[in-house]
């Protein structure tokens, strides 16, 4: 199932079959003039951009199976959501390295504190979709990679607004790599939402 049909699946209220029971669904053979005709596909690998595997990392105070990783869960994707502490910047950088290394995602979600803690992992060129990154308050990155979303609101009265244009600056990324959304900073509303995801499926395309 592509992402767009999972998409209008869960806007019509359908629920979507089992990604792995969706992606093999096959025709049954056929036979013509006493020949066999396999209608299964002869690569049964399924490509990334069917089946995305998203690392998501929440914020400070935060927890697993929030909004903004069940909505990503909700439009068929799947979603490794780990737990990182919220005492000790450096395990929770590691916590998320070895998940990381363990699941190698097609791309990978910060959020706040998360942003920061994507922005100091060793990810290679995974792309990142950074929600409103706490940059400057943890970590020791000042940049980051060219295939990365910035998606923050002006009105964050948590992260500044201006942290985002100077990181937008530092590391030269074009205009198109920034999305203002959202009226606050958790970003857990529809529109925020979708533009989370549009940015997740845009990144791997």
């Amino acid at each position: 199932m592509h992402w767009m049909d999972r998409t209008l699946a869960h806007s019509t209220g359908t629920t979507p079959k089992s990604i792995e029971s969706s992606d093999r669904r096959t025709e049954p053979s056929r036979t013509t003039n006493g020949k066999r005709h396999d209608n299964r596909p002869r690569n049964t690998t399924t490509k990334a951009k069917d089946l995305m595997k998203i690392l998501f990392l929440h914020g400070w105070a935060s927890v697993p199976g929030g909004t903004k990783p069940t909505f990503l869960k909700e439009h068929g994707h799947t979603v490794i959501n780990p737990a990182l502490p919220d005492d000790d910047f450096d395990e929770a950088v590691r916590i998320a390295q070895a998940k990381f290394d363990k699941h190698r995602p097609h791309v990978i979600v910060g959020s706040s504190r998360g942003g920061a803690v994507a922005m100091n992992i060793e990810s290679g060129d995974i792309p990142l979709v950074l929600l409103c990154p706490a940059w400057k308050k943890w970590g020791t990155a000042t940049t980051v990679k060219p295939n990365t979303t910035v998606l923050h609101s002006r009105a964050d009265d948590v992260v500044p607004f201006a942290d985002t244009k100077e990181l937008l600056a530092n590391s030269g990324l074009p205009t198109e790599a920034f999305i203002e959304v959202g009226n606050d900073h958790r970003l857990a509303d529809e529109e925020p939402l979708k533009a989370m995801l549009g940015a997740c499926e845009r990144a791997v395309v």
